[in-house]
């Protein structure tokens, strides 16, 4: 299921303006992966903050490693626009941030140019994975680190099974398993890449909120398969009785399965491999 990376750009551009008041679930990841860099002993002089949205973690970053350059990416310029305003004059003033319009999947930056690579809930949003996952390796120099979250298979997997019931369009992006992201990392030749994942749970009094809460912050579906035309009235209200079969305790679950992950770049080019027959192996040395 592959995103419309053009109907993507205008969502998340569309969103810029009211997303840190819906972002709620976005920052508590943001921070919960920003905590780990308390337990990694780095110090990164340059940073690429893949995914910067509205700079909620660019800011972060700067402040947990006031030395280092941080480089805000994101495939909105809205969105990057905003963060701009919310740059604080001491990082301008010494030019420590810097702000990128461009698609993680072809990133326009020099080999090994960065320390760390940093991406919070990005990756669910690139179309193919390896390629990026490829693009994170490039860029990083010898011995930095890429740390990241993302979204896994269960994450609103309620919307999904009540939208199932009503049509065969796609509703819901596609999230790739844990297992398949670490198998990519180890086929682009990210060093110790370590995952790890958590479910949390968001509640919402109707089915409307969450789809609300979704269009504001540019998360809606943007699918390639998605029905192109208007969905009527009567969709969305088959949708609200299916979602009601998961309600407990007066409200409405809505999972989301997060999933975490760091690796290094090798710290040295691997040595090279001479290959050789089986006779030259068998002949003697004179």
């Amino acid at each position: 299921m592959n995103i419309d990376k053009q109907q993507m750009r205008r969502a998340f551009a569309r969103a810029a303006k009211d997303y840190d008041a819906a972002a709620v679930l976005q920052r508590e990841v943001a921070d919960r992966l920003l905590e780990r860099l308390d337990y990694i002993h780095f110090t990164p002089a340059t940073i690429l903050d893949v995914g910067a949205g509205t700079g909620y973690c660019t800011t972060l970053l700067q402040k947990h490693y006031p030395k280092a350059r941080v480089l805000a990416l994101d495939i909105a310029q809205p969105m990057l626009a905003t963060a701009r305003d919310k740059t604080s004059l001491w990082s301008r003033l010494r030019n420590k941030t810097d702000y990128l319009c461009a698609d993680a999947e072809a990133l326009p930056l020099a080999d090994n140019s960065v320390d760390m690579v940093f991406s919070n809930l990005t990756l669910q949003w690139v179309n193919q994975l390896e390629q990026t996952l490829r693009e994170f390796r490039r860029v990083l120099r010898p011995g930095g680190m890429l740390l990241f979250s993302t979204f896994g298979p269960d994450t609103l997997n309620e919307l999904q099974q009540a939208w199932q019931a009503v049509d065969n369009y796609t509703h819901v992006n596609a999230f790739i398993d844990l297992h398949d992201i670490g198998d990519a990392m180890l086929r682009v030749q990210l060093a110790e890449p370590v995952m790890d994942a958590e479910r949390l749970t968001l509640t919402y009094p109707d089915v409307f909120k969450l789809m609300r809460e979704l269009k504001a912050i540019g998360a809606h579906n943007v699918t390639e398969q998605r029905a192109k035309g208007l969905t009527g009235k009567a969709a969305f209200k088959r949708v609200q009785q299916e979602y009601e079969r998961f309600r407990q305790d007066g409200v409405l679950p809505v999972s989301y399965e997060v999933v975490y992950g760091h690796a290094w770049a090798p710290s040295s080019q691997a040595p090279a491999v001479a290959s050789v027959t089986l006779e030259q192996i068998q002949k003697p040395v004179r």
